[in-house]
């Protein structure tokens, strides 16, 4: 059964722009797999972009947004050995969402040049 539905967009360009000029904005919100991952990548924006899309899709899917305890960098995005994203939960993130009882949650990231999305479904 679903339980939440999330659905996000935003601007390379915006997330380029707070990596580049704010001291520890990447570290705040990007683990540091996903921060290696994006670091190898000949258009790293627009992959931070779309991880940071899909921990926002997240919260929204969760239906309560961003709950005391949680963190950015400990929702994870992580590719299966097929490129296929999965989305990991980290720390005290992890432990709270796991009291609530979901089964699965299934994510899919799409990003341009210029724009990055990401869904994200979970179920109970």
């Amino acid at each position: 059964m679903i339980a939440g539905v999330g659905i996000d967009m935003i601007e390379v360009e915006r997330v380029a722009a707070k990596i580049s000029k704010e001291s520890g904005f990447r570290e705040l919100v990007f683990s540091a797999h996903e921060i290696n991952y994006c670091e190898t990548r000949a258009n790293k924006y627009e992959h931070y972009a779309a991880r940071f899309a899909a921990k926002e899709a997240f919260l929204k899917a969760l239906g309560t947004g961003w709950v005391n305890g949680t963190a950015y960098n400990e929702i994870e995005i992580r590719n299966q050995a097929n490129g296929k994203p999965e989305l990991a939960l980290l720390g005290e993130t992890g432990k709270l969402v796991a009291q609530m009882g979901f089964v699965s949650v299934v994510v899919s990231l799409s990003h341009l040049k210029s724009m990055a999305s990401a869904i994200v479904i979970i179920e109970k």
